[in-house]
């Protein structure tokens, strides 16, 4: 059951790296890529506990940089996902769109095919009226955006500021989230918001993410409660 805001200090933004797709699906005696599709599923779960406990804000890392190097069959068959997930008209977007969620996408969007990116402009502005943002990391490396971020500054001719150089990421509107998970037992940031999470609450679970419980989420909420969060003071 959902904890009420008197319970618990509820976090503002929280941002999770979905790790162990695959080795999920082969403990499970799956094909390995049905791993991810598992994983989309549990996507939609936990943003639906997040929007049931106020939380507005949710960021995951989907997608990195790194991944374009892995083996030529996932890759299409994660693009292939992102096209039946984000269609215009899709099941799924349509669920989102329905129960409030707003999608914003993060990244190179340019390293897509020119249709998927397409999909990534019109599944925002189908949902921009969304309360509850659901902002999706593909094709996202945190040195990548910060070096991205820079160039947009010096070519603004803006003066320096943690403000100004902050409206130049790709994640400007996105409060810095309060707490970081990763699932599947690496204990590593491995490029998730290296400046947006200066000051985030880390949680590292074993737990594979399509095995990841509403249990195991509300425990993490009420570990975090019960921080001291300083920032430095």
């Amino acid at each position: 059951m959902p904890q009420s805001e008197s319970d618990t200090k509820m976090p503002a933004c929280i941002g999770i790296i979905m790790d162990g797709n695959r080795r999920w699906a082969k403990e499970q005696g799956l094909p390995t890529l049905e791993g991810h599709q598992r994983g989309f599923e549990k996507l939609k779960e936990v943003l639906g506990w997040a929007q049931e406990r106020g939380i507005k804000h949710l960021v995951v890392y989907a997608f990195s940089t790194e991944n374009w190097g892995r083996a030529e069959e996932e890759v299409s068959y994660l693009m292939n996902l992102i096209r039946r997930v984000f269609t215009r008209g899709s099941k799924d977007l349509a669920e989102l769109k329905e129960r409030g969620g707003r999608l914003r996408f993060i990244g190179e969007r340019a390293r897509f095919a020119p249709d998927i990116q397409q999909l990534l402009v019109d599944a925002e502005d189908t949902t921009k009226d969304g309360d509850c943002t659901l902002w999706v990391a593909l094709s996202y490396g945190g040195r990548t955006e910060i070096l991205h971020a820079t160039e947009m500054l010096q070519k603004s001719g803006e003066p320096v500021t943690e403000e100004s150089f902050a409206k130049h990421l790709w994640t400007e509107g996105m409060p810095d989230p309060d707490i970081i998970i990763r699932t599947s037992g690496e204990q590593r940031l491995s490029g998730f918001l290296p400046w947006q999470g200066v000051y985030s609450e880390l949680f590292f679970t074993d737990t594979h993410w399509p095995a990841f419980s509403e249990a195991e989420f509300d425990a993490i909420l009420a570990e975090f409660a019960s921080r001291e969060r300083r920032h430095g003071k």
